[in-house]
């Protein structure tokens, strides 16, 4: 049986949204406060002067070679998720995925490329799901050279150092969703780790309801003269979704949903929960799917209909990134540790951390969404289907100007699955969010017209 609530609420001018347009920031509970305090920079330090010690991580280096190569790198990543796993009493798993890539224009010949997971079982909803990557796998100028040294220390030692803190930290405690932490390789063969772990999942019907990955999260100075920016993480979120049917193509152009998908969503959420004194960054969410030129392996998740973002550094120094270890006219090229700035890659972690944290005890997403359009009516009528977590409170209904790029207006309705707001669906976006007992909300949902 349907619930219903009517909520009226008076609706700022443009001018008024304008000045009220921003994330409402979220502060850190005291549960979190500690998680962001045990973030480590020396060990994440140790761990990427690790991994550039391995030579070269290339995907087509040796796999047997204890010292050198990524199958050094391989065992080590995995003995440091097996250890912080025994922490977790049972509750952390861990992981070599293994598969044969096919031959491609990058892959000369058929190769084994194995993903390094650490799975931490959820307390609550653990079928509910999400992830965070970083590839371990480097490369040097060409991209098929695997024997000369690629120490790849900000690409993407950086991105492994930050999972493997989170691992370390998050292992002793209880999320009530699972977190899933992946070094994955073959990243800069083509995303091929990253591609077979999203498929797995997809072929599992796994409720994947983020994905992040950290790629080129090693500093906040390009090292080249410009401006710094050592407090700074960008933020990649598509709005149109990457893999959309042409029916919700349709139907996202006919109620101005480009800003308005499941990673957008997504990018909000960590505007209000991870940038602050705490995790000491503020978080520049980029409205693109990636760089241009470039693609990580939150693309990987994206093609499956999964929400994504990627986390990169404010500026790259492209002397440093896919290039050989050389000095020429002076200038250092390659991707040394020296390069990489740790505190800057600690806080990179602790707006992770508080990510997936805040993610992880939160209601999951709104699910089945829609917006009555069968009336002509200046009232607003949303239904959703009710959450099954126990610590459910309800729910809030949110909007915003469609010029306005963050949520500005929250009215609570309950614990209801249905609810009417006095606000004219056609000069506003709404979505819907739910709220835990404590006060941890989930991302929005945003509605599809009722059909």
């Amino acid at each position: 049986m349907l619930l219903s609530a009517a909520v009226a609420a008076p609706l700022l001018t443009p001018a008024q949204a304008a000045q009220a347009a921003g994330p409402r920031r979220r502060p850190p509970d005291a549960g979190l406060r500690a998680v962001l305090r045990e973030i480590d920079e020396k060990r994440i330090e140790a761990t990427v002067r690790r991994l550039a010690a391995f030579g070269t991580r290339h995907t087509l280096s040796a796999q047997d070679d204890p010292a050198r190569g990524i199958g050094a790198a391989r065992d080590w990543i995995h003995e440091q998720f097996r250890t912080y796993a025994e922490a977790s009493q049972g509750r952390m798993t861990v992981e070599l995925q293994s598969f044969v890539q096919p031959v491609s224009p990058r892959v000369p010949t058929p190769t084994v490329i194995t993903n390094v997971i650490a799975t931490l079982r959820g307390s609550v909803t653990p079928e509910r799901i999400y992830v965070v990557t970083g590839h371990y796998d480097s490369r040097a100028t060409d991209v098929l050279d695997f024997t000369s040294d690629a120490p790849g220390a900000d690409d993407d030692a950086s991105g492994v150092a930050v999972v493997l803190e989170l691992a370390r930290v998050l292992a002793r405690r209880e999320p009530e969703a699972t977190l899933v932490l992946a070094a994955v390789a073959g990243e800069e063969q083509g995303l091929y780790g990253s591609d077979h772990l999203a498929q797995a999942y997809k072929d599992a019907g796994a409720d994947i309801q983020g994905m992040f990955s950290n790629d080129i999260v090693g500093t906040g100075d390009a090292h080249d003269g410009s401006r710094p920016a050592p407090h700074t993480v960008r933020l990649f979120v598509e709005g149109v979704p990457t893999a959309e049917t042409t029916a919700e193509g349709n139907a996202r152009r006919s109620v101005g949903g480009e800003n308005d998908g499941a990673s957008r969503q997504l990018g909000r959420h960590v505007s209000e929960v991870a940038a602050n004194p705490h995790t000491g960054m503020d978080v520049r969410v980029v409205w693109r799917r990636d760089r241009y030129l470039r693609g990580s392996d939150h693309v990987s998740f994206l093609l499956r209909g999964y929400p994504a973002g990627r986390f990169t550094e404010p500026r790259e120094n492209f002397d440093h990134e896919h290039q050989d270890v050389r000095v020429v006219d002076g200038v250092q090229f390659g991707d040394l540790v020296e390069f990489c700035d740790f505190g800057y890659i600690a806080r990179v972690a602790r707006v992770n951390a508080a990510t997936l944290w805040t993610l992880a005890n939160a209601p999951g997403t709104p699910k089945n969404v829609v917006i009555d359009t069968t009336l002509l009516t200046n009232a607003t009528t949303l239904r959703w289907t009710l959450g099954t977590e126990p610590d459910l409170a309800g729910y809030e209904v949110v909007w915003r100007e469609t010029t306005a790029p963050d949520w500005t207006h929250a009215v609570t309705v309950g614990k209801v699955a249905t609810a009417t707001v006095d606000v004219s669906k056609d000069n506003v976006q709404f979505g819907v969010r739910a709220v835990d007992t404590s006060g941890h909300r989930s991302p929005a949902a945003a509605p599809k017209p009722s059909s």
